[in-house]
């Protein structure tokens, strides 16, 4: 039996501009989930994925989705994903509903464009408000008909960009779910974002991209076990972090570090796990030192 290509596959990619390099030989495969793909800016995020949706061409290297190159077989490749960016593309005039037919009769669904229409409508949530409309759409309300358009016509990847930006607590928490939901279905996910909380919740795997490269690749837990230990905290009635010791977070451990920590005055003990955002900065300045 033949196994199947990885959703995406990258070797050696390589894209300057001028005379900056933004990709340095990156090296990638993806095969199912929600992966988060982080990075500081300038770290070759955007550029990556132009190339990944056909409108960029690398220097060298090459991608592929399922097996077809994104160079030699770009209709094919834009075929098998789709892309909700941080701008919606929605016709705020027109009502959800019309927006989502349209793009599924220009996706070539024809008359299953407003069945498919009236499908995602409800699966997202919108069921009650897509003859309403974009322009009296909330935040939220926008974004999820943003997934909606993605994925009017299937696709087994979607490339998430920033996908919660300005969204209430409320509002996020659904997309959140949304996006959990698309992945147990069998979309595979690339998230980029910024938001290292939105790729704690949501990413099975975390890729670290600086410089070019990727420079970490695991779980949330395998890329925080990379900065160190646990640590114990004393806080004080304020909620200020007075002092703190790493501990390897045994009894004894925690017990020994809390002999040296004595204070005079009332403290709360919290024992502390790194966060993504702890790694996060651990391995890029760990980059910029080595550079």
């Amino acid at each position: 039996m033949v196994a199947m290509p990885p959703m995406i596959e990258v070797r050696n990619l390589r894209k300057s501009f001028q005379r900056h390099r933004v990709l340095d030989g990156l090296e990638m495969d993806i095969d199912g989930g929600v992966v988060a793909l982080l990075g500081p800016n300038g770290s070759g995020k955007t550029t990556f994925v132009s190339i990944l949706t056909t409108i960029v061409r690398p220097d060298a290297g090459s991608v592929r989705l399922l097996g077809h190159d994104a160079l030699r077989e770009p209709r094919r490749v834009r075929s098998l994903l789709r892309v909700t960016g941080q701008a919606p593309s929605l016709d705020e005039l027109l009502s959800g509903r019309e927006n989502l037919v349209i793009l599924g009769e220009l996706l070539g669904l024809g008359g299953r464009a407003r069945a498919r229409a009236d499908e995602m409508l409800e699966r997202l949530g919108l069921e009650h408000t897509g003859r309403k409309p974009v322009r009296t759409y909330s935040g939220g309300m926008r974004r999820r008909l943003d997934l909606a358009a993605s994925l009017i016509s299937p696709a087994p990847l979607l490339i998430l960009d920033e996908p919660t930006t300005g969204l209430d607590p409320v509002s996020r928490a659904r997309v959140w779910e949304d996006v959990r939901a698309l992945a147990r279905g069998g979309t595979t996910v690339l998230l980029t974002t910024q938001t290292l909380d939105e790729a704690e919740a949501l990413a099975d795997r975390v890729m670290v991209l600086d410089r070019g490269v990727i420079v970490a690749d695991g779980t949330v837990d395998e890329l925080t076990a990379l900065v160190g230990g646990r640590a114990v905290a004393l806080v004080d009635d304020a909620g200020n972090t007075i002092e703190t010791a790493e501990t390897d977070g045994s009894p004894e451990s925690v017990a020994a570090v809390l002999a040296r920590m004595r204070h005079d005055r009332p403290v709360r003990v919290e024992l502390r796990s790194p966060s993504l955002e702890d790694a996060f900065a651990a391995l890029t300045r760990r980059e910029e030192v080595a550079a």
